[in-house]
């Protein structure tokens, strides 16, 4: 308990150094580093002999104070204009999708939303899409290849959602069509990975020209419980399949599946959400302005061999009696 009350005077103090140095434009970089440093100490002092990094930022990107998607898009787009269902069953509230002003562009958005408090999580299925949440999603994104306008894709799910209700109404039909349909659309398309992202649910509104990542978040085929459960029957082991899976942004940008780490404020982006927001809208805006620049036609083939490219590896064959160095 002293070290999280320590934590916490630390991060009180980052705060006031950080509104100081804004208001008066004083340099306090380096004592805010120093405050940061000690910071890192004390959050590694309170870690379980048996986690790893990786499995600390599951925790991270799993906190419930982290900003979801509505939380960005109120920061960094303008008039935004929500719409809804999917013209064929009802409207899935744990994917949101509209329209809005994005440094003066007309820009189409959807997204993974969960709730804060435990009716609003109902409400929104803890972030699981269904079936018509994915629909509903294409059917914006299609609005938007209609009328020419960019797309971003926030993602936040710890995946679809399992049920019997969304096998009935065809749920893997629905992710596939909208992955299908993703690498077709003549538009700009940027995907931004800003807390969870599960399995198919997530990928089924990840097809993108650029993937981009937060620093906190992850991006895996399945969740660490579930990969502990299969590989050693014992749950209990999701720090180990949290560091095999290799879901944290440096790794997933190792292997080239996403194209850019998002930093965000220190202690994650739940501790800063406004800086958080303009880290991502400085990213997106960046990103944004170099895909405009391509034809339609450079901009779908580069989008089909950027996850073309993904997964390749290289067989060696070695001749009897040589060794590798010959």
């Amino acid at each position: 308990m002293d070290a999280k009350r320590a934590i916490a005077e630390l991060e009180r103090k980052v705060g006031e150094l950080n509104e100081l140095g804004q208001r008066e434009g004083l340099a306090l970089s380096e004592e805010i580093g120093c405050l940061q440093a000690r910071l890192r100490d004390l959050r590694r002092s309170l870690l379980p002999a048996q986690a790893t990094p990786e499995w600390e930022t599951v925790k991270l990107a799993r906190q419930p104070q982290r900003p979801y998607p509505l939380d960005y898009l109120s920061r960094i787009m303008e008039d935004i204009y929500e719409l809804h269902g999917d013209r064929l069953y009802g409207d899935d509230q744990a994917v949101v999708a509209g329209l809005g002003r994005f440094a003066g562009q007309t820009v189409v958005f959807v997204g993974t939303q969960r709730g804060r408090s435990l009716e609003e999580n109902k409400r929104r299925n803890f972030g699981m899409p269904h079936p018509e949440g994915y629909r509903k999603a294409l059917r914006v994104m299609q609005l938007a290849a209609r009328f020419g306008f960019p797309i971003f894709s926030l993602i936040d799910t710890p995946g679809a959602y399992p049920g019997i209700g969304a096998e009935e109404r065809n749920i893997g039909g629905a992710l596939a069509e909208s992955i299908y349909r993703m690498f077709q659309l003549p538009v700009p398309i940027i995907v931004a990975i800003i807390g969870e992202g599960g399995s198919g649910g997530a990928l089924g509104l990840a097809v993108g020209d650029r993937i981009l990542m937060l620093e906190h978040a992850v991006y895996s085929v399945i969740t660490p419980e579930g990969c502990a459960g299969i590989i050693w029957r014992d749950r209990t082991k999701a720090p180990e399949a949290a560091k095999a899976l290799k879901l944290t942004a440096p790794h997933l940008l190792e292997l080239g599946v996403i194209d850019q780490i998002i930093p965000e404020p220190p202690g994650g982006a739940h501790h800063d959400p406004d800086a958080a927001a303009r880290a991502l809208k400085e990213a997106l805006d960046r990103q944004l302005q170099e895909l405009l620049k391509l034809d339609q036609a450079e901009l779908l083939a580069r989008r089909g061999e950027k996850f073309q490219r993904m997964g390749c590896y290289e067989e060696l064959t070695i001749a009897v009696g040589q060794s590798k160095e010959g």
